[in-house]
Protein backbone atom coordinates (compact mmCIF):
# COMPACT_ATOMS: atom_id res chain seq x y z
CA UNK A 1 0.00 0.00 0.00
CA UNK A 2 1.39 3.39 -1.00
CA UNK A 3 1.33 6.11 1.59
CA UNK A 4 0.80 9.65 0.39
CA UNK A 5 3.37 12.12 1.68
CA UNK A 6 1.94 14.94 3.76
CA UNK A 7 2.48 18.35 2.16
CA UNK A 8 0.50 20.66 4.47
CA UNK A 9 1.03 21.84 8.04
CA UNK A 10 -0.98 24.29 10.10
CA UNK A 11 -0.79 26.56 13.10
CA UNK A 12 -3.86 27.47 15.13
CA UNK A 13 -4.23 30.46 17.44
CA UNK A 14 -7.27 30.46 19.68
CA UNK A 15 -8.86 33.13 21.86
CA UNK A 16 -6.87 36.03 20.39
CA UNK A 17 -8.39 39.17 21.84
CA UNK A 18 -9.41 41.17 18.80
CA UNK A 19 -12.35 41.39 16.49
CA UNK A 20 -12.54 38.82 13.69
CA UNK A 21 -13.17 41.57 11.13
CA UNK A 22 -9.95 43.36 12.06
CA UNK A 23 -7.98 40.13 11.74
CA UNK A 24 -9.63 39.29 8.40
CA UNK A 25 -8.44 42.60 6.97
CA UNK A 26 -4.84 41.41 7.39
CA UNK A 27 -5.45 37.73 6.54
CA UNK A 28 -6.95 38.66 3.16
CA UNK A 29 -3.66 40.34 2.22
CA UNK A 30 -1.47 37.29 2.89
CA UNK A 31 -3.63 34.43 1.60
CA UNK A 32 -1.93 32.59 -1.25
CA UNK A 33 1.46 34.29 -0.91
CA UNK A 34 4.88 32.81 -0.26
CA UNK A 35 6.44 32.67 3.20
CA UNK A 36 9.08 35.39 2.65
CA UNK A 37 6.61 37.75 1.00
CA UNK A 38 4.19 37.23 3.88
CA UNK A 39 6.84 38.14 6.45
CA UNK A 40 7.64 41.38 4.63
CA UNK A 41 3.96 42.33 4.33
CA UNK A 42 3.20 41.62 8.00
CA UNK A 43 6.22 43.53 9.30
CA UNK A 44 5.33 46.64 7.31
CA UNK A 45 1.57 46.77 7.81
CA UNK A 46 0.46 49.25 10.50
CA UNK A 47 -2.32 47.13 12.04
CA UNK A 48 -2.41 45.64 15.53
CA UNK A 49 -3.59 42.31 14.14
CA UNK A 50 -0.27 41.77 12.34
CA UNK A 51 1.70 40.69 15.40
CA UNK A 52 -0.37 37.60 16.40
CA UNK A 53 -0.67 36.60 12.73
CA UNK A 54 3.12 36.97 12.32
CA UNK A 55 3.62 34.67 15.32
CA UNK A 56 1.29 32.10 13.76
CA UNK A 57 3.10 32.25 10.40
CA UNK A 58 6.43 31.71 12.20
CA UNK A 59 4.89 28.79 14.09
CA UNK A 60 3.50 27.18 10.92
CA UNK A 61 6.92 27.51 9.24
CA UNK A 62 8.59 25.93 12.28
CA UNK A 63 6.07 23.08 12.14
CA UNK A 64 6.85 22.58 8.44
CA UNK A 65 10.61 22.47 8.98
CA UNK A 66 10.33 20.12 11.98
CA UNK A 67 7.63 17.74 10.72
CA UNK A 68 8.41 17.64 7.00
CA UNK A 69 11.97 18.98 6.83
CA UNK A 70 10.97 21.67 4.33
CA UNK A 71 12.87 24.77 3.35
CA UNK A 72 11.36 28.20 4.05
CA UNK A 73 11.71 29.21 0.39
CA UNK A 74 9.29 26.48 -0.72
CA UNK A 75 6.47 27.34 1.68
CA UNK A 76 3.22 28.87 0.52
CA UNK A 77 0.17 29.92 2.54
CA UNK A 78 -2.52 27.74 1.03
CA UNK A 79 -5.32 28.53 3.47
CA UNK A 80 -5.81 31.22 6.09
CA UNK A 81 -9.06 31.73 7.94
CA UNK A 82 -10.43 33.69 10.86
CA UNK A 83 -13.38 32.50 12.94
CA UNK A 84 -15.16 34.31 15.72
CA UNK A 85 -14.41 33.09 19.22
CA UNK A 86 -16.15 33.64 22.52
CA UNK A 87 -16.95 37.14 23.72
CA UNK A 88 -15.56 38.17 27.10
CA UNK A 89 -18.26 40.03 29.01
CA UNK A 90 -17.58 42.36 31.93
CA UNK A 91 -19.63 45.00 33.70
CA UNK A 92 -18.45 48.53 34.28
CA UNK A 93 -19.99 50.41 37.21
CA UNK A 94 -21.61 53.68 36.24
CA UNK A 95 -23.42 56.52 37.97
CA UNK A 96 -26.45 55.96 40.23
CA UNK A 97 -25.66 52.31 40.81
CA UNK A 98 -26.07 51.27 37.21
CA UNK A 99 -23.75 49.03 35.22
CA UNK A 100 -22.93 48.85 31.54
CA UNK A 101 -21.68 45.73 29.77
CA UNK A 102 -18.25 45.69 28.13
CA UNK A 103 -17.85 43.09 25.38
CA UNK A 104 -14.34 42.01 24.31
CA UNK A 105 -14.52 39.88 21.15
CA UNK A 106 -12.01 37.10 20.51
CA UNK A 107 -11.13 35.18 17.37
CA UNK A 108 -9.52 31.94 16.24
CA UNK A 109 -6.94 32.17 13.43
CA UNK A 110 -5.81 29.17 11.35
CA UNK A 111 -2.80 29.34 8.99
CA UNK A 112 -2.23 26.37 6.66
CA UNK A 113 1.09 26.20 4.80
CA UNK A 114 1.90 24.01 1.83
CA UNK A 115 5.33 22.86 0.68
CA UNK A 116 5.35 23.17 -3.11
CA UNK A 117 8.56 21.16 -3.51
CA UNK A 118 6.88 18.02 -2.11
CA UNK A 119 3.93 18.39 -4.47
CA UNK A 120 4.26 16.64 -7.83
CA UNK A 121 2.42 19.30 -9.75
CA UNK A 122 1.29 22.51 -8.13
CA UNK A 123 -1.85 23.41 -10.05
CA UNK A 124 -4.66 25.53 -8.73
CA UNK A 125 -7.48 23.16 -7.75
CA UNK A 126 -10.32 25.52 -8.70
CA UNK A 127 -9.26 25.64 -12.34
CA UNK A 128 -9.49 21.84 -12.63
CA UNK A 129 -13.05 21.58 -11.37
CA UNK A 130 -15.91 21.54 -13.83
CA UNK A 131 -18.62 24.06 -13.12
CA UNK A 132 -21.63 22.52 -11.38
CA UNK A 133 -24.18 24.73 -13.08
CA UNK A 134 -23.37 23.37 -16.54
CA UNK A 135 -25.58 20.47 -17.54
CA UNK A 136 -24.86 18.57 -20.73
CA UNK A 137 -28.54 17.98 -21.49
CA UNK A 138 -29.66 21.60 -21.38
CA UNK A 139 -28.75 23.97 -24.17
CA UNK A 140 -29.00 27.73 -23.88
CA UNK A 141 -31.34 29.16 -26.53
CA UNK A 142 -31.20 32.87 -27.26
CA UNK A 143 -34.41 34.49 -28.44
CA UNK A 144 -34.40 37.57 -30.61
CA UNK A 145 -37.06 39.67 -28.92
CA UNK A 146 -37.11 42.45 -31.50
CA UNK A 147 -38.06 40.36 -34.54
CA UNK A 148 -40.03 37.63 -32.80
CA UNK A 149 -43.38 39.32 -33.38
CA UNK A 150 -44.06 39.64 -29.69
CA UNK A 151 -45.43 42.53 -27.65
CA UNK A 152 -43.14 45.16 -29.13
CA UNK A 153 -44.28 44.75 -32.74
CA UNK A 154 -47.82 45.97 -32.03
CA UNK A 155 -48.60 49.56 -32.97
Amino acid sequence: MLKKKKTEVYALGQHISMSADKARRVIDQIRGRSYEETLMILELMPYRACYPILKLVYSAAANASYNMGSNDANLLISKAEVNEGTTIKKFKPRARGRSYPIKRPTCHITIVMKDISLDDKYVEINSLKKPRWKNKHTAIVYHDMYSSGGVWDKK
